[in-house]
């Protein structure tokens, strides 16, 4: 096996290791491929999705008791001791909280992924560490790549533990490995009889890991040799924490989530058996990638109930309020805001559910929509807290302790602001999503014309990619110039916005097409082009989603969710044409430029006159830390 302990990954091994990780293929329809290579397709999304009765039924008495149990909920309490205590967490099991989406043969719910993330917004409405715990063990944790994955053997033995609330945690990060999954020193070796596998290692920022009884741990085990060359092998096992040799050795405290059970992992020749592999050996970061792409639907959904709560708290606030002479809402300043948080609001809801929709559907690859949704609800969403913490002013950022103590209403918008900052980290940094995003939205043209200009391909390589471009591109190009022939009447009063995103998603395709053709193979280094690429889908795709959703609100009666979706589409009007306007960024090399310098020391005197933040003592205990974790 390669040596693990000394090195990181070379460029090219890293980008092997997340190649090899990636869905290759694109069986089944995605409205945000089909927009990226500039193909408008509302009929993949509209009509938006309906609600199941029957499932709205199933799910009512859980809400309910959810419901119930949030509202006398201590969460101030909870944020000051950082615990969350076992009695809560009882009665969570006890109404089968951490088996929502389990099937009900196996003693879950069996509820749909909408209902699911229906759950944990009205529970991030309350609290965020309460979301984390149940999120983390849902969405990441055992059940999700169990259900997915798991042989009817594991589905017997562990499912009815889950669903009676057996907490489980996901166990990927390391010090050195993150994002970058290629500098994973976790190793697994077989044992001599083959029948187990030896864990070694530690793990960093395991969410539910102090209090997990399973886990989903990704380690290093021995490589394959693939055309003679070694590929590195990282497997998914099933680990029980009271087995011989996995330790806590410390529980982490952050900026918010202030109850939230992670920490630090280590495995010391824990013996494994074979059986608690999940889905084979080596295919441990396919598995994360295709779990997340339904798991990091919980994150668009946190994000538009926190902001469906910021909005109720302005609004009272905004009426209460009175400064010179009228209600601070009156004001225009305060205002504007008001009508940028609803209508973003209605957005953010747009795309969590349409997405949780299509994946309750089946039949659809959401690997972008939900990568967009997560990146988009939780860049929105912390503009709304912002905002708040903004209009509430100095009562925004004082705690709630504060002015409970000082006879006022608590209204902790600084909590909301701690706990909510993590969500554009969480399951991939907004950075991270918008390289994954780009990736997989560029992939139709990666696969059928980078042999043109990848200077490894050969000849022969080269040519297959001469034959497909010509069979492609001369018809695609063209028709990326012509409109289409829909009048879209049945949006109505946003039928204009719908031919506008037609016409955007179409100059998107050309534009991502010269971007290509301009750069070749150096865009992959111009990151700041392809996100705003990514940005621009990212917006049609919240436009779209508010579009048809406005329109099935309306047919059920609430008819100024049409005036929302306006307002929204109007703003998004302008961010899309500034992404246009800016796509080649003309500061983009001066800026990078000015980085590079600034790393290598040029400008040390901008830093002079300052105290480091960190004391020597601090820095040599966080070092120890760090080195005992490598």
């Amino acid at each position: 096996m390669t040596d693990t302990k000394h090195g990181l990954a070379s460029e090219q091994e890293a980008r092997d290791v997340a190649e090899a990780a990636r869905e290759d293929e694109w069986t089944q329809p995605s409205f945000l491929q089909e927009l990226f290579l500039g193909r408008f397709r509302p009929e993949i999304i509209h009509p938006y999705p309906a609600d199941d009765p029957e499932e709205t039924a199933r799910a009512r008495p859980f809400f309910d008791a959810l419901r119930s149990y949030l509202e006398r909920y201590p969460s101030d309490d909870i944020d000051r001791t950082g615990e969350i205590p076992e009695p809560l967490v009882q009665e969570l099991r006890e109404m089968g909280a951490f088996g929502i989406k389990i099937p009900r043969e196996y003693g879950g719910l069996g509820l749909s992924q909408t209902s699911y993330i229906r759950a944990m917004g009205m529970v991030t409405s309350r609290d965020g560490s309460l979301t984390a715990l149940l999120s983390a063990h849902q969405s990441i944790g055992l059940p999700q790549p169990l259900k997915l994955f798991g042989t009817d053997a594991q589905k017997k033995k562990f499912f009815p533990r889950l669903a009676k609330g057996a907490i489980s945690a996901f166990a990927l990060t390391e010090v050195d490995a993150g994002s970058d999954p290629a500098n994973m020193r976790t190793s697994a070796e077989p044992t001599d009889d083959g029948a187990a596998f030896i864990l070694n290692g530690q793990k960093l920022w395991c969410t539910n890991g102090t209090r997990a009884e399973l886990m989903v741990v990704m380690a290093r085990t021995p490589d394959v040799v693939v055309h003679g060359k070694p590929k590195k092998q990282i497997t998914a096992f099933i680990v029980e924490t009271n087995w011989p040799g996995v330790e806590v050795v410390h529980r982490c405290r952050f900026m918010g989530l202030k109850a939230i059970e992670n920490g630090v992992i280590r495995f010391t020749n824990v013996r494994v058996p074979r059986e608690n592999i999940l889905w084979d050996e080596g295919k441990g970061l396919k598995l994360a990638l295709i779990t997340l792409n339904t798991g990091r639907l919980t994150l668009p959904a946190s994000a538009a109930y926190a902001a469906k709560q910021m909005v109720r708290v302005v609004r009272e606030w905004s009426n209460e309020r009175v400064q010179w002479g009228q209600p601070i809402g009156k004001h225009e300043a305060v205002a504007q805001k008001i009508a940028r948080m609803a209508a973003n609001t209605f957005a953010m809801e747009a795309v969590a559910e349409l997405a949780s929709k299509m994946a309750d559907r089946g039949g659809y690859d959401i690997r972008l929509e939900a990568a967009i949704a997560k990146m988009w609800n939780t860049e929105a969403g912390w503009r709304i807290v912002d905002d708040t913490l903004q209009i509430r002013g100095g009562r925004g950022y004082e705690t709630a302790d504060s002015q409970r103590a000082r006879g006022e209403r608590p209204i902790p918008i600084e909590r909301a602001m701690r706990d909510f900052r993590i969500n554009l980290i969480f399951e991939g940094s907004s950075e991270i999503m918008r390289l994954f995003i780009a990736r997989e939205a560029v992939d139709f043209h990666f696969r059928t014309a980078f042999d043109l200009v990848n200077p490894k391909a050969t000849g022969k390589q080269r040519m297959a990619a001469l034959r497909r471009s010509a069979g492609f591109y001369p018809v695609w190009y063209t028709s990326r110039w012509v409109g289409g022939f829909r009048s879209y009447g049945d949006f109505g009063h946003l039928a204009d916005h719908m031919r506008f995103i037609e016409r955007a998603t179409r100059k998107l395709g050309r534009s991502i097409f010269h971007a290509m053709v301009k750069l070749g193979p150096k865009l992959e280094k111009r990151q700041m082009v392809l996100f705003r690429a990514v940005d621009i889908g990212a917006e049609l795709f919240a436009m779209s989603a508010s579009c048809v959703r406005a329109v099935k609100v309306a047919q059920d009666g609430d008819t100024n969710a049409i005036d929302l979706a306006d307002v929204f589409c109007r703003e998004a009007h302008l961010r899309i044409a500034d992404h246009f306007r800016n796509l080649f960024g003309p500061t983009d090399g001066a800026l990078y430029r000015l980085s590079q310098r600034v790393l290598q020391g040029e400008f040390t005197w901008l830093e002079q006159g300052i105290v480091a933040m960190e004391s020597e003592e601090e820095e040599a205990t966080s070092g120890e830390l760090i080195g005992a974790a490598r």
